[in-house]
């Protein structure tokens, strides 16, 4: 099934940010060999569990409203058009996907691992999942995610 690549109207069925094509030039221009490995059905799944993570872990925190309440994805918001950063942000975490999974089930927290000889013990509230900073600050820098300020509940007394 061809991969439906969000066009910036906010398409009911879009199920990526990037097409394979603008991917492709993405990732060669960073000479990104496991990606260029990929068959095209392999980066079109890689391109939708990338978009579904990026709809999971960030959706919540994307600045602005969406344009239609019948789009598939949490953009184009406000204005047409899907920003660089994102369309950026999807091909990384594609390659990522590619190799693992992105969403994973999570058991119990892990306070502390022994392996053999070594021993790690883990901060209380350490992160339990793994965290793809450059990605996160790319999106960032572009200004894409709400203020922190944004998610602080306000309280009458």
């Amino acid at each position: 099934m061809p991969l439906i690549v969000e066009d910036g109207t906010g398409l009911p069925d879009a199920e990526a940010y990037i097409s394979v094509a603008d991917a492709d030039a993405y990732h060669e221009a960073r000479g990104n060999a496991a990606w260029a490995a990929l068959t095209t059905p392999a980066k079109e799944a890689a391109l939708r569990l990338a978009t579904d993570y990026m709809e999971a872990e960030y959706g919540p925190r994307w600045r602005g409203e969406r344009l239609t309440a019948e789009q598939a994805l949490s953009w184009p918001r406000g204005v047409e058009g899907v920003p660089e950063a994102v369309r950026r942000a999807n091909a990384e975490l594609a390659v990522r996907a590619s190799a693992a999974p992105l969403l994973a089930d999570q058991g119990p927290a892990v306070k502390q691992e022994t392996i053999g000889p070594l021993s790690v013990t883990y901060a209380d509230g350490a992160r339990q999942s793994t965290r793809y900073a450059a990605v996160e600050a790319a999106l960032r820098a572009a200004g894409l995610f709400r203020s922190a300020a944004a998610f602080i509940p306000a309280v009458r007394a």
